[in-house]
């Protein structure tokens, strides 16, 4: 595929599961690329540069380029320093892979704020963080590529995953805006929530699940959504074990006051104001 070849793309959170396979088969479809790993362990404890170098190893042996990077996106300067390390290396920076995170899980009346607080820097603010530090590049020389880590328990909720869950919808809402104000700069903005096997999830799937649940299963669209030829902006994708699927939000068919309704008036009218009738049956149709 040429719309990857010379492309400069930074891949957060690379060293391991999902990012290692990202970076992985971003190179190996010809573009540079910038590894990004803190190095620390799942809850965003510790750091390390071990991981990043392993997988720029790996790289440069398939005759692929890399770079590492160890800093934390948590922080304004840190994906700075992200962008900077692609401009140095390899003069540019044409796209962002948002994919770091972390995971501090617990029902919400037990989440301490410390827990809440830095699950959001790392996803929510962390794809802030870099995005902006690329967009004025996107911006000025019209074309950028932007892909962020969404998650099922975002788009459909997750017991104990509050503060998670709440990171992964912002980045649809981040990328939902990003779609409209990158449209007249040919920058789009696509998320994709994967369902692999990585060490946030290994202690979830049984082994079994695990081998299916690969994420080289997913690394494909990701890069697909990096390269030149795409022209879908705004858009959600599921993709896990061999399938991949479009996820929107939908609206019913709207019931209509003409005067301003009265609370009982809305109880009278409750089962037609909730029915979704209309859009399962378009599925159907559509499925």
């Amino acid at each position: 595929m040429t719309g990857l070849h010379d492309r400069v793309i930074a891949v957060t959170g690379a060293g391991g599961g999902l990012g290692r396979a990202y970076a992985r088969t971003l190179a190996a479809e010809g573009a540079a690329v910038v590894v990004n790993d803190l190095g620390g362990a799942r809850d965003g404890t510790g750091q390390g540069s071990a991981m990043a170098d392993e997988v720029v190893e790996e790289i440069r042996r398939a005759g692929g380029r890399a770079v590492a990077n160890y800093d934390s996106v948590a922080e304004p300067e840190g994906a700075a320093a992200i962008v900077e390390t692609a401009l140095e290396e390899f003069g540019a920076i044409h796209g962002v892979v948002s994919n770091a995170g972390i995971l501090r899980d617990g029902t919400f009346h037990k989440m301490a704020f410390e827990n809440w607080d830095a699950v959001l820097k790392v996803h929510l603010y962390g794809g802030y963080n870099v995005i902006r530090a690329a967009w004025p590049h996107f911006r000025a020389q019209s074309f950028g590529r932007v892909v962020v880590a969404t998650s099922t328990s975002g788009l459909f909720g997750n017991f104990g995953q509050t503060n998670y869950g709440a990171a992964k919808l912002g980045l649809v809402g981040l990328i939902n805006s990003l779609a409209e104000e990158g449209a007249k700069y040919n920058i789009t903005a696509n998320a994709v929530a994967p369902i692999a096997t990585t060490r946030m999830t290994n202690d979830v799937f049984d082994a079994e699940l695990q081998q299916r649940l690969s994420p080289e299963y997913v690394a494909p669209l990701v890069a697909y959504l990096c390269s030149e030829d795409i022209t879908d902006s705004g858009a959600v994708f599921i993709a896990g074990g061999g399938k991949i699927r479009r996820v929107v939000l939908a609206q019913n068919p709207a019931v209509v006051f003409d005067t301003p309704p009265t609370v009982e008036t809305l109880a009278s009218r409750w089962e037609d104001i909730r029915d979704l009738s209309t859009i399962e049956r378009a599925v159907l149709e559509l499925g």
